[in-house]
């Protein structure tokens, strides 16, 4: 299988000066191994998030730096974006030895369809979305199918230990784990209060409520009147001394 690559650069600048690089729309990488000292690299940041959208984190890429004649096999390890808008912002690759094992987690693509889950009442739980598995780099899948469509009865579940076995690659989850299981959907019907008949008085809580509602609106109108009625009372006042001395 023709595998994808990736064209980089040696990486002179580190630490918080990088964000200029970002803003030129270069993104910093650093590639490390076994046996080998990390090396400051750089890459065009949409080059960069294409070979990420295409092959995913457990595929094998083909790193040429510039300068060096012999392109190295590496791996995604670390992905790091920004929490609020996803901008790409550092990437860490790993090289590899084609005849040494990893073990890595490779995501579960669920095929088919449950008639049980399909029921009224029946409902498929995806209990896991990975495995964690052990093999050569060549032979990592980018995805283990698991075909729910033998899920035919209620409460009928599939473990790992019901996947057919793979040369290429052994899984390393507990055999009892449960990958999906059917079970029966339970509906929870929230009692409706009946609304109060004519006359009949209306619960305190919705008393209370619309006492609240009124009571704050009527404050304004409460102290307008009272201010008024002092006005009042204090124009009386003054109008009596005028009047005796005539």
């Amino acid at each position: 299988m023709k595998q994808d690559e990736l064209k980089v650069s040696t990486r002179a600048v580190t630490g918080k000066k990088v964000r200029a690089l970002r803003r030129e729309g270069i993104i910093p990488i650093n590639l490390y191994g076994p046996n080998m000292e990390s090396i400051s690299l750089q890459a065009e940041t949409d080059v960069l998030r294409r070979l990420i959208n295409k092959s995913g984190r457990n595929a094998l890429i083909s790193l040429k730096i510039e300068g060096d004649k012999k392109s190295k096999q590496v791996m995604l390890r670390d992905v790091q974006r920004n929490a609020l808008n996803g901008k790409l912002l550092h990437v860490d690759l790993f090289q590899v030895d084609l005849s040494h094992k990893l073990r890595v987690d490779v995501p579960i693509l669920f095929m088919g369809e449950s008639s049980a889950a399909k029921s009224k009442h029946g409902m498929l739980i995806e209990n896991i979305a990975s495995l964690h598995i052990e093999a050569l780099p060549a032979d990592i899948p980018q995805h283990i199918e698991v075909d729910v469509s033998v899920l035919v009865e209620m409460n009928q579940a599939i473990h790992v230990r019901d996947l057919k076995p793979n040369e290429k690659f052994t899984v390393l989850n507990e055999p009892d784990q449960v990958i999906a299981k059917v079970m029966e959907a339970k509906i929870e019907v929230e009692p409706v209060a009946a609304a109060p008949a004519e006359g009949e008085e209306a619960a305190e809580g919705e008393e209370a409520a619309e006492g609240e509602a009124k009571e704050g609106a009527a404050e304004p109108a409460k102290a307008e009147a009272k201010g008024e009625a002092r006005g009042e009372a204090k124009g009386k006042a003054k109008a009596e001394p005028e009047q005796k001395k005539k």
